[in-house]
């Protein structure tokens, strides 16, 4: 039978993690690797079994990279300490392990909930991530060239892969307090970057095309062609909100380039 091992990064998680682990429950081994939790997130853990690796924080590939070397089993699935299998995807996993899958890593449609309510229009769904391998044929990377990668890392992998039927879980953001605090800082990582790249908007039209425009396109384009208005007030606040974030990105970047330049 080939050994599961579930991999999860961890900080201040005690409101997420206890959901997240009762759905992975049926895994042969849980890895956790925590940076500096000063909540019960460590405690509940250990309440589930899992093995707790203490890691101060590199970054989230390198992190999670850090996770899947401390993985023992054929088989990794990374998950988000917010993140949950559905009913109908622990029991696909349970199935399909046994029986010598042919391929080498599968990806899972991701259910993300903003505001507690599932987001299906708008590009949010089916959202596929891939997150259950083979050990030994993947890992987290940052590629340079995607101005977010800072913050969303993705999964290189060599090999087959497949798409599962059922849905991950993500409890993205329950809070509206919580979600602007997290593209605030969001942001502020994609514009670090963008200063790197040297794409800070100094001259006139690129400021006003990336601070302006962009966002109102990004807009329109999730908003209405691709129906986010179809999920309601919560879809309207997502994507009003992430188009904002799109404007503080490129803004920080501009104010960022002008400060370095006075220093």
């Amino acid at each position: 039978m080939p050994m599961l091992s579930v991999a999860i990064i961890t900080c201040n998680e005690e409101y997420n993690l206890a959901r997240t682990l009762a759905s992975v429950s049926f895994a042969d081994e849980i890895v956790i690797v925590d940076s500096g939790s000063t909540d019960r997130t460590v405690e509940i853990a250990q309440s589930f079994g899992a093995k707790v690796f203490e890691q101060s924080w590199p970054g989230f590939a390198p992190q999670k990279n850090f996770a899947i070397a401390q993985c023992t089993g054929d088989w990794v699935l990374s998950l988000d300490a917010d993140e949950e299998l559905s009913p109908k995807l622990r029991t696909q996993i349970q199935t399909l392990l046994p029986s010598n899958p042919p391929a080498d890593a599968y990806f899972l449609k991701r259910r993300n909930l903003f505001l507690n309510r599932w987001i299906r229009h708008g590009g949010y769904y089916p959202d596929p991530k891939l997150r259950l391998f083979r050990r030994s044929t993947a890992n987290f990377s940052l590629t340079p060239k995607f101005e977010d990668r800072s913050v969303h890392e993705t999964i290189v992998f060599d090999g087959h892969s497949d798409t599962l039927d059922y849905d991950l879980i993500h409890h993205a953001y329950p809070t509206l307090e919580g979600y602007l605090e997290h593209m605030d800082r969001y942001s502020t990582l994609g514009a670090e970057l963008l200063v790197t790249a040297g794409r800070t908007s100094r001259e006139w039209p690129a400021f006003y095309w990336n601070v302006l425009i962009v966002p109102t396109l990004t807009f329109g384009w999730n908003y209405i062609f691709r129906l986010g208005f179809l999920d309601g007030r919560e879809g309207l606040l997502l994507h009003l909100y992430h188009s904002a974030y799109v404007s503080w990105k490129y803004a920080k970047a501009w104010r960022a380039a002008l400060l370095l330049k006075s220093n």
